[in-house]
């Protein structure tokens, strides 16, 4: 065989060798990038569902201010939103249509007094009120239950209506006698926008 022939084979499989490698690295290159944007896709879909778990850790101090940096939202613009309360959580939640308007910290009832679970409704509401049984009190109650028994309010106050510190700090956490305590300006919110009759569920 001469040396032309030799040279021209040699060429023309180094060309096939190359020819198969780059299909193969672009085959490679394809799938590779059809899985990121699958699991980007993926992503997009997971954070379009309504997410109810919060993980933010409640501060001590948290009672005295809304539980989000964020405006609260305008109830005239959710004529179709309620109340999700998640014990779980112990958070409540303003929802519309599956969407999460509003992010609240809570206090729910304790294992000897827990907060009732099922469907209920806006009921009546006042501006503070004092239980001389329980030796305890608060401000900005709306009745979800029983007309005044099962309760959104402030965190507690004393007989002379000052905050209790201590049970303040309590949010987050199981530690109420079955009402619903939020922050100050969380329960005056609820207390002043919240309409008579909507829905709230307990779970």
């Amino acid at each position: 065989m001469s040396k032309i022939k030799v040279f021209i084979i040699t060429v023309l499989t180094m060309m096939a060798l190359l020819t198969i490698g780059y299909a193969t690295y672009s085959g490679n290159v394809t799938t590779t990038n059809a899985q990121v944007t699958e699991k980007n896709d993926d992503k997009k879909q997971q954070s379009n569902k309504a997410t109810y778990k919060e993980d933010v850790k409640v501060s001590e101090d948290a009672w005295k201010y809304p539980s989000e940096s964020k405006p609260y939202p305008n109830m005239n613009e959710h004529k179709n939103a309620y109340i999700k309360v998640s014990i779980a959580d112990q958070r409540v939640y303003i929802i519309d249509n599956q969407r999460v308007l509003y992010t609240m910290f809570a206090a729910t009832g304790e294992n000897k007094s827990p907060t009732p679970k099922g469907t209920f409704e806006i009921q009546n509401r006042g501006e503070s009120f004092y239980n001389a049984e329980s030796d305890e009190g608060a401000n900005y109650w709306t009745s979800f239950k029983d007309w005044g028994v099962y309760l959104f309010h402030s965190v507690p106050t004393d007989k002379d209506g000052k905050y209790v510190e201590n049970e303040a700090h309590k949010l987050g956490k199981s530690s109420s006698h079955g009402c619903v305590r939020l922050t100050i300006p969380d329960a005056k919110w609820i207390n002043t926008n919240i309409p008579e009759g909507m829905k709230v569920v307990v779970e």
